[in-house]
């Protein structure tokens, strides 16, 4: 989803950076083969020497470049814990503001450790994807009260709130599913847009490419161009309260 919602940000002309800090490298793997050869943001905080510029990769889009995860350490398989790196994330942060981009998406593994932790700790926004799955939505409240939790070390992080993804509309318990998690939360946190299932997603993944490039992807552009505009509004509000 970062890959896709990375790239309506970039089409709507906005210098857009997409991180990935999952230790399974889903995103860079996505984009090109090569990434687990380049160096990436698991560098950075194991050796802050590292600038932005040797982590930077450019895409096809102008508006739209890469951090890979990089190699592996003990802090992306989990031997960091909470603000050991802290301090670098903030200042990873700090230089992608520096260079001038508008908007920087980072996809993190699930769960409130490790290197997540701290991206919460140093972020601005979070959003929660959630598969229209009826087991999956029952752990949704405790997730967003840890992340309200979180606002104890991060004031400034804003909850955008939780999107559906993977939604079968013809499966009754899909449907029913999203049905009951907007009976679950207060409306403000669960996003209007809903991600459908789709095998262009998969098809799109092995050619590295986004979903909205593919021949037959224009439903799934406007659907992530309106996941943008939902989000862009949510921070604009967020910045103006």
């Amino acid at each position: 989803m970062a890959i896709n919602l990375a790239h309506a940000f970039a089409r709507n002309g906005q210098r857009t950076l997409l991180v990935d800090a999952d230790p399974q490298g889903s995103v860079g793997l996505s984009l090109t083969r090569q990434s687990r050869l380049l160096s990436g943001f698991y560098d950075m905080i194991d050796e802050p020497s590292l600038s932005l510029d040797d982590l930077i990769v450019p895409t096809r889009l102008d508006t739209l470049s890469l951090v890979a995860a990089g190699q592996a350490s003990a802090y992306e398989l989990g031997g960091g814990s909470m603000g050991v790196s802290l301090h670098r994330v903030r200042a990873f942060l700090r230089d992608v503001a520096r260079r001038g981009f508008d908007i920087c998406i980072i996809d993190t593994a699930a769960g409130l450790f490790g290197a997540t932790a701290d991206v919460l700790s140093a972020a601005t926004a979070v959003l929660v994807p959630q598969q229209a799955e009826p087991l999956g939505i029952r752990s949704v409240p405790k997730m967003l009260e840890a992340l309200a939790r979180m606002r104890i070390v991060n004031p400034k992080l804003t909850i955008l709130g939780v999107v559906l993804t993977m939604m079968q509309r013809d499966l009754a318990e899909s449907r029913e599913t999203g049905r009951a998690l907007r009976n679950l939360l207060p409306s403000e946190l669960v996003l209007r847009t809903v991600i459908p299932r789709d095998d262009l997603f998969i098809r799109a993944s092995a050619k590295g490419l986004p979903v909205g490039v593919m021949a037959g992807g224009a439903g799934a552009l406007a659907v992530f161009d309106n996941l943008r505009s939902e989000i862009q509004s949510k921070l604009e509000r967020a910045v103006a309260g």
